[in-house]
């Protein structure tokens, strides 16, 4: 990267400013007279931004006072909650070492095969409150911290690979415009609102992200059955001291799987903590979820020759271009004791790493570095936040660190201080061997707030990720963007978000606009020309990265008194066989007699078991039952939802008077299959590892027959 010399802009400034003083000087822009933005200490801001960097890409400067005040003041804006990730659900684990990378890092952990290290790990929403229901449409926090033989490595990431912003000085504004609008605190956990939507449209920056986020992938069907990435680029180094950069993936072992968006609406209405449970039933039941680590590694050369910065959070590299290597696999296997004492006050820093690994010029990364630690001190109320257990190394520490509030270990002995002359009794001193040291790179550049030019191409990865999407997918994108966009009051803003689409793709931009009922507008002007050839890369599809099997995923049974005992045997011994769960759907929870006089309980009455909380669903009622059925609303929508979320169905004979009642009779297709003998059970949890039967979706979506 060293050799690479870009030349550098620097961003033009917001078009519109906010104070929260009482008025101040004006001055003219493209859109009138606005006041001046200042510091809180009146200081005017000339460039709000950019980072003050060392070269136009190296590294953040500590002086750089109005990024210091805006982040600090940003991370002391909420008490006790995180500000944002404040959803969250964790457990722990392992990680272990199946491929050392002995020639690439001195990373402790990286050093043998078979090598393990305890594992926490947080999953988390981003924009919702603590209270905020799981399946709201966010990015995923997917925060991983490894108690490593020489200290605590936090891997905080995320469930997609690239970010919204380049330059974290310009998260507080990302924050405060996806949460609740200030001045009526609504909507919760969305982003469907003017304020979103009014900054993402004058940041043509979060281009690439919007294709993420409104694809399934911020909707997934369960925290076991989706991917993590550090999204930053780091670098790995090893016991010469040489560099590679690396970039960590998280892969799933179940295989990727998401929601439909209308059927995320009524999860969150049947059962806000979808996840929540989810995750703890598998590890309560021995259903322990497991993911590889992989790693992307690459040097100077590939850097180079990269038609965008690796420095650049908004980007990713496709996997086709350099293969994602597994390196290990990290394992959940317990839940926390206590909710408040680990999962709530865990501390995760990006700044915590250990030698072997290290960080780059990435700016978005090098300003997480500052604000996490800033923010835990004020979350948790001391800087002595490491005493907690869930934050404290496994591995021996010492250090001369004392005394603040809440202190509940201090040094021993007359030393406080380094250096001294107290012998073996002045405590402990620093190992150049050892210890981790920084990699040597050069930095050159005047003091500038820039933005690099290598950063300015803002739409080609955007089209490569929709591009790379199945039919299927790419119809989720657009409808997702129609409804956000459909929920903006402001005409303006919306033309405006379309004319960036324009730059993505011509017919995702008209399925908007003619979704919206607006006049196509005209294309944004780029800053730096798209590269419209760029060719898909399978990995960003979940469809294509689905299960090899139907194991870990849920099917529903609905039955009724005098259900047919040998086929609700053969159904279930079918889902122990292939490692699927399922529950029992009836009448009454007590529970149902089946046709052979045995007695089954059942773990969610059909009122409170609606068909959204499974993967696939089976309909085994008596003649008796469906008539009993046919009248009931509840069953009806368990229906309805199931063919309108394009899932394989299974059905007695008994069921097809159900089918009737129900309305879906005539919308029978391949994925409804007949229960008759035992063999078709086998043959219905084959059917169901495709999830599901997405040609039915253009059935079932009036949109898609427009």
């Amino acid at each position: 990267m060293a050799k690479l010399r870009a030349k550098s802009h620097t961003k033009a400034a917001s078009k519109t400013a906010q104070t929260a003083g009482t008025g101040g000087e004006l001055h003219q822009t493209a859109g009138g007279a606005v006041e001046t933005l200042t510091t809180q200490q009146g200081i005017p801001v000339a460039d709000d931004q950019n980072t003050l960097r060392q070269g136009a890409r190296g590294p953040a400067l500590l002086e750089d006072f109005h990024f210091r005040e805006k982040i600090f003041h940003f991370d002391h804006e909420r008490i006790p909650e995180r500000v944002v990730h404040a959803r969250g659900y964790a457990a722990h684990g392992f990680f272990e070492c199946t491929q050392p990378l002995t020639d690439v890092t001195r990373a402790d952990l990286f050093q043998r095969k078979g090598e393990r290290v305890p594992a926490f790990v947080r999953f988390s929403t981003v924009a919702g409150s603590k209270g905020s229901p799981d399946l709201a449409r966010d990015v995923r926090g997917f925060a991983v911290k490894l108690y490593t033989q020489e200290g605590n490595w936090d891997i905080v990431g995320n469930n997609i690979p690239v970010f919204f912003i380049q330059d974290a000085i310009k998260f507080p504004d990302l924050i405060h415009a996806a949460k609740p609008e200030p001045d009526r605190d609504f909507p919760q956990a969305q982003t469907a609102h003017d304020n979103f939507w009014d900054f993402i449209s004058l940041t043509p920056e979060s281009m690439h992200m919007v294709m993420w986020i409104m694809s399934d992938r911020t909707i997934p069907r369960s925290l076991r059955f989706m991917e993590g990435f550090g999204v930053h680029t780091f670098r790995l180094v090893n016991a010469k001291g040489k560099s590679t950069f690396v970039k960590f993936h998280w892969k799933p072992l179940l295989g990727l799987q998401s929601v439909a968006w209308n059927e995320a609406v009524k999860i969150n209405g049947a059962d806000p903590d979808f996840h929540r449970r989810d995750l703890w039933n598998a590890i309560q039941t021995g259903n322990f979820p497991e993911w590889q680590l992989g790693v992307q590694l690459f040097d100077d050369d590939f850097a180079d020759k990269f038609d965008f910065d690796v420095l650049d959070a908004t980007k990713l590299i496709p996997e086709e271009l350099v293969p994602v290597q597994i390196v290990g696999r990290l394992v959940l296997n317990r839940m926390p004791d206590n909710f408040f004492a680990e999962t709530e006050q865990v501390a995760f820093c990006t700044q915590n790493i250990v030698p072997g690994v290290d960080f780059t010029n990435d700016p978005l990364l090098q300003g997480r570095n500052f604000s996490y630690l800033d923010t835990q001190i004020k979350r948790l109320g001391s800087p002595n936040f490491t005493h907690i257990p869930i934050n404290a190394p496994k591995c021996p520490f010492a250090h001369f660190q004392q005394d603040g509030h809440m202190a509940m270990k201090n040094p021993v002995g007359r030393a406080n201080y380094e250096p001294n002359s107290w012998g073996d009794q002045g405590g402990p001193r620093e190992n150049p061997a050892r210890g981790f040291t920084s990699f040597t790179e050069d930095a050159d550049g005047p003091k500038q707030r820039v933005r690099s030019e290598t950063f300015s191409d803002h739409y080609s990865q955007a089209r490569q990720f929709y591009v790379s999407q199945t039919v299927v997918e790419q119809n989720h994108i657009a409808n997702a963007l129609v409804f956000e966009l459909s929920k903006v009051e402001r005409p303006d803003i919306r033309a405006r978000l379309v004319s960036h689409l324009r730059n993505i793709d011509g017919d995702l931009a008209a399925t908007v606009a003619d979704g919206l009922g607006l006049d196509l507008p005209a294309p944004a002007v780029p800053a730096r020309k798209p590269i419209t050839n760029l060719p898909p890369s399978a990995a960003l599809s979940i469809v294509n990265n689905g299960p090899a099997s139907f194991k870990g995923r849920k099917i529903g049974i609905l039955v009724t008194d005098g259900t047919d005992a040998d086929l609700f045997a053969a159904l279930t011994a079918a889902c122990d066989k292939e490692g699927t769960q399922f529950e029992v759907i009836a009448p009454k929870i007590g529970g149902v007699t089946l046709s052979n006089r045995k007695k089954i309980p059942a773990q969610q009455k059909i009122d409170g078991g609606p068909s959204v909380l499974y993967d696939a669903v089976a309909l085994l009622v008596s003649k008796a039952g469906a008539t009993l059925l046919s009248a009931d609303a509840p069953t009806k929508d368990f229906i309805c939802d199931a063919v309108a979320h394009c899932k394989f169905i299974a059905f007695s004979a008994e069921a097809k008077d159900l089918l009737a009642a129900a309305g879906v009779a005539d919308k029978m297709d391949a994925g409804f299959l007949p229960l008759a003998k035992e063999k078709d059970a086998a043959a219905f949890i084959k059917a169901c590892r495709k999830l599901r039967f997405w040609d039915r979706e253009v059935q079932v979506d009036a949109d898609l027959q427009a």
